[in-house]
């Protein structure tokens, strides 16, 4: 028996639709939370009970009896007053039941707020063939009940209106993707309507142009490495994002870094298209976290920028250790060479970066001739020697 009645406490109609026993009346109400609900039971003549016998309950709580009203024979009355919003998407479960604890009928009670406006609606494309469209909800957020949210988009100035149909949802956001037939340099016109049995609300109106909301996947294959012994030094390399190959644009990069122990990022804002670049005046012996991300630039001649992807994943590499370099020779006259080999190609960059901030390449090119001429030509390092002797 107790099986039987966990299943009709689930889907209550079932048992008064099949038998007949009993009906609750108003049946399935949507109501606005606060208010108040007066339902019936009415028994059939067929059962043979007084209406005095019965009782309710509420999500599986027992109603107070102070609540009832015999209305006749066969009608028990109960009324609510305060109503919260519902708790489950599926309606609160009103039950009426008979003396011995048997469900007779039951009814959902759906206790929300009519839909606030929807908000915050952003668009990109990721080919510029498709467009995925993200928004929150408005207001409160929450309904309580089940509520339809639904994009709308169409050309700006002619084209039929057309509905998005793939959605997702989490964390009160809502989004949806348009995987094809997606038209250039003409602007749409994008929406969402909300609405539910308590009412609707449509977001503001969002005119986009495709070439302008294009956006690509984190450069991938982010590697960091050391550039030779130079301890204040490491190279960033990485892949152009694949989804706009065939595309004709030009890429604009930002690589962000931070030592291992903190949470402060600094910026590189002036990689332009590369897709390598050299972090100097780093600490020796440190592990640095490495990020990259990509702005799609003049999408087929826009002129305007596109959208930041996010970063990629971070890479961690480190630079090498002045220790390291000191133990790693037995000749003391080559390691003093080395050393103040190394002191050069300080004072050598420290003026690069004076004259040339960031990621430029025709300074990088300058400073590694300089440092293969110095460390390949044993005439040259005799001669840096004798004039630091001097």
């Amino acid at each position: 028996m107790i099986p039987i009645v966990l299943v009709l406490l689930l889907v209550p109609r079932v048992l008064f639709s099949s038998t007949h026993v009993a009906v609750i009346s108003p049946q399935d109400p949507f109501l606005l939370i606060g208010s108040s609900l007066t339902a019936t039971c009415t028994l059939s003549p067929e059962l043979g009970v007084h209406a005095s016998t019965l009782y309710w309950t509420l999500n599986g709580a027992r109603v107070s009896s102070s609540a009832y009203s015999v209305v006749s024979p066969s009608v028990l009355s109960v009324t609510l007053h305060g109503l919260s919003g519902s708790q489950q998407r599926s309606g609160d479960n009103l039950v009426c039941h008979g003396a011995d604890g048997h469900v007779l009928a039951g009814s959902c009670l759906y206790v929300g707020m009519p839909p606030e406006k929807p908000v915050n609606l952003t668009c990109w494309s990721r080919n510029t063939k498709d467009l995925s469209c993200r928004w929150s909800l408005g207001g409160q957020g929450e309904t309580h009940v089940p509520t339809k949210y639904t994009l709308k988009y169409k050309l700006r100035w002619h084209g039929k209106e057309k509905e998005c149909e793939n959605y997702s949802t989490g964390n009160e956001r809502y989004s949806c993707y348009i995987p094809r037939n997606i038209a250039l340099f003409t602007p749409y016109e994008i929406w969402v309507e909300a609405t539910n049995q308590l009412g609707s609300a449509t977001s503001d109106i969002t005119t986009l142009d495709i070439l302008d909301v294009v956006t690509t996947d984190p450069p991938a294959n982010v590697q960091v490495n050391r550039v030779g012994d130079l301890e204040d030094q490491l190279t960033v390399r990485w892949a152009s994002p694949p989804e706009l190959k065939d595309i004709l644009f030009q890429a604009k990069y930002q690589i962000r870094y931070r030592l291992e122990d903190s949470a402060d990022w600094k910026l590189v804002d002036d990689v332009g298209n590369l897709t390598s670049c050299r972090l100097a005046g780093l600490q020796p012996g440190t592990v640095y976290f490495v990020q990259v991300r990509c702005n799609p630039v003049g999408i087929f001649g826009s002129r305007k920028a596109g959208i930041w992807s996010d970063w990629s994943h971070p890479t961690a590499a480190s630079t090498p250790s002045s220790e390291q370099l000191q133990s790693g020779s037995c000749d003391p006259k080559s390691g003093e060479q080395n050393s103040t080999l190394r002191r050069e190609l300080k004072q050598f960059f420290g003026w690069v970066r004076k004259h040339a901030y960031g990621c430029g390449g025709m300074s990088m090119k300058l400073y590694d001739q300089w440092r293969v001429w110095l460390q390949k030509s044993q005439k040259t390092r005799k001669q840096i020697l004798q004039e630091d002797n001097s």
